[in-house]
């Protein structure tokens, strides 16, 4: 169906969970309602090249495939995005904000369940997982925290929501089981979105 193809060819961009840039969005929208806006401001203080991803250096003008296939941290995530064949969506336009896990937040699953989602027969499960960390448009550490501030939410291309949220002056995202995770590198551009690398898997 029309629906899970666009779906699983957001859920591509996931990898870009690592990885990430692009045109500004405002925080300044409606609760759940990602609203497309200029946002050039804080995109300015999240721009240059230079931040380490899992040992390798992020370029903004290289897309989020070309970015993250590089970084060591997030060869997990990769290897899903592979396996569920949605690499060349994530060479699409975009832009997107992907929540990215890294190897230790799949580690963290209890045994055995990253292995049967990898499984053929499972690749609808994986799609939805996948795409509840990636939000339509462009959200920096800036425009999240003034979210927090305004108690607003994001919806994600699955239709989930997720939270922004302040814990003792630290920007975290609540999932929707109320489990608030950590971000371990902020704003990591690319030319097609802008990415997180968190360090829990998202649940619902």
């Amino acid at each position: 169906m029309e629906g899970s193809k666009t779906a699983a060819a957001i859920v591509t961009l996931v990898v870009g969970l690592l990885i990430g840039g692009g045109i500004g969005y405002s925080a300044g929208h409606n609760k759940n309602d990602n609203t497309k806006m200029s946002s050039s401001s804080s995109m300015d203080t999240a721009s240059a090249d230079g931040v380490t991803v899992g040992g390798a250096k992020m370029v903004r003008t290289k897309d989020i495939v070309d970015n993250a296939v590089n970084a060591k941290n997030v060869t997990t995530l990769v290897s899903a995005v592979k396996a569920a064949g949605l690499v060349d969506t994530l060479k699409g336009e975009g832009p997107f904000t992907v929540f990215g896990p890294n190897n230790d937040a799949f580690n963290a699953l209890p045994a055995g369940t990253l292995d049967t989602l990898l499984k053929p027969e499972n690749k609808d499960q994986l799609t939805s997982i996948l795409t509840y960390h990636v939000v339509p448009g462009t959200y920096t550490t800036a425009d999240l925290k003034v979210m927090a501030e305004k108690g607003q939410t994001l919806t994600s291309v699955q239709g989930g929501i997720l939270k922004p949220v302040m814990v003792d002056n630290k920007l975290e995202i609540q999932d929707a089981k109320g489990n608030n995770v950590s971000i371990e590198t902020p704003d990591v551009i690319s030319s097609n979105g802008v990415t997180h690398v968190i360090t829990a898997v998202l649940m619902q």
